[in-house]
């Protein structure tokens, strides 16, 4: 089990912070996501078949964006 912390942009709200995370716990592969509004950050827990880039691409789709 692998964690990550993302840094997310484009969050504005706790809807925002739904979203984001729905978006990265319908990624295959991830187990948890925890995502604050605060911090505009994403702590990700995931297994070893997960790409950043599957998550961030899941975090476009949601309408926000994954920084480095």
């Amino acid at each position: 089990m692998t964690k990550q912390t993302l840094k997310i942009e484009g969050m504005t709200c706790d809807h925002c912070v739904h979203h984001v995370t729905q978006a990265l716990e319908a990624v295959a592969g991830v187990k948890s996501a925890k995502v604050s509004l605060k911090k505009n950050e994403a702590v990700v827990k995931f297994d070893d078949t997960v790409k950043l880039s599957d998550m961030s691409t899941a975090v476009a789709e949601a309408g926000y964006k994954v920084v480095s």
